[in-house]
């Protein structure tokens, strides 16, 4: 019954987050919103509800490590395999925009995350710094949207007549996908707290991994199809949009509204937390290097999701081969990988100076 609920939930979290994002997006451009700035505010915004709706939900349930689990999950989630998958089907562009503004923003929310969790609980009053961040990032994209007028024309003329007569369609696809989420985050969590006391692991750890897949589905499904479909801008915006919204909405709201905060254990402050940051900076000489994603990054991104699954396994069943295990990633994979990301980074500048 627990994994149905979860599979049930997951398949409505998806539904109703897709139902969002097309109503809220029609809504934005009828009235004549930017498409930049829809993609990096109601299209992030509708694929991180599927994390805001369980995030919350679990905080007011009583389970708020959860909701600490399902943010930093997703986030992982969303660059090593999100963006490695689909960097692997076809290599993705980047913007220089991306790289100059919402890379660094989002190493930098990653790593104030982190120092507010350092006394061990992301309370209410941080949760108010994270949602004065979320407040001034709005801010920015709403101004930097009406600075570029360019932004506004591009599909404008086309799209405007064929938006008026759908408001209340639109409308209804907005409250229907609501509704869908919250009765989904609903069965998420009810069937998370039952299969982790049933199979004897954390809610920690399930929200670090199978939640966070779940809540995560819509970000894996735009941005493939927009890599396939050749949108391929869209596909790096979407990810970065959603992490940065994950931290300081998801987890700002989630700190809110939990009476004593959003626990912070001390293995997701020296591991989790951490390998959030480390994938995020790894986003920056990865972009930068002819703004393009390789196959080759994209592979690079699998391989090492698949060792950070490795290791909460590994670790959640106290393993004897996990020693071994982070021995080796410390030592040879994690080296090997900053000495290529840095020879091609070196190899780029030297040919776009030449």
């Amino acid at each position: 019954m627990a994994v149905l609920l979860l599979v049930a939930g997951i398949m409505l979290l998806v539904i109703g987050a897709e139902g969002l994002v097309r109503g809220a997006s029609e809504i934005a451009t009828g009235l004549g919103i930017s498409p930049l700035v829809v993609g990096l505010t109601v299209v992030a915004l509708g694929t991180s509800a599927p994390e805001g709706a369980v995030s919350v939900g679990a905080s007011l349930g009583g389970q708020p490590e959860m909701a600490l689990g399902n943010v930093v999950g997703s986030n992982i989630f969303n660059v090593l395999l999100t963006l490695g998958l689909t960097a692997l089907l076809t290599p993705l562009a980047v913007s220089a925009r991306l790289v100059r503004l919402e890379v660094p923003l989002g190493i930098g929310a990653a790593v104030g995350v982190l120092l507010l969790a350092m006394d061990g609980t992301i309370g209410q009053g941080d949760g108010l710094v994270l949602i004065g961040g979320l407040v001034a990032y709005m801010i920015l994209l709403l101004y930097e949207g009406c600075a570029d007028p360019e932004a506004d024309t591009n599909e404008q003329p086309g799209t405007e007549p064929s938006k008026a007569p759908r408001w209340g369609r639109n409308a209804g696809l907005v409250l229907g996908g609501l509704v869908l989420l919250v009765l989904g985050a609903r069965w998420i969590v009810t069937g998370t707290v039952d299969l982790a006391q049933r199979i004897g692991v954390s809610e920690l750890v399930i929200g670090l991994t199978i939640v966070a897949g779940g809540t995560s589905l819509p970000e894996l499904a735009a941005s493939v199809l927009a890599g396939i479909r050749g949108r391929r801008e869209l596909a790096v915006g979407n990810v970065l949009g959603s992490n940065l919204l994950n931290l300081l909405a998801v987890l700002g709201l989630s700190a809110l509204v939990a009476p004593s905060g959003v626990p912070a254990p001390a293995s997701v402050l020296w591991f989790d937390l951490p390998v959030m940051i480390a994938t995020a900076v790894a986003c920056l000489p990865i972009f930068f290097t002819g703004q393009v994603v390789a196959r080759w990054e994209g592979a690079l991104f699998l391989g090492y999701y698949g060792a950070y699954m490795g290791f909460l396994f590994l670790a959640a069943t106290q393993h004897d081969a996990l020693p071994a295990f982070s021995t080796a990633m410390w030592i040879f994979a994690v080296p090997l990988t900053v000495l290529t990301l840095l020879g091609t980074s070196i190899r780029e500048g030297w040919s776009e100076c030449h």
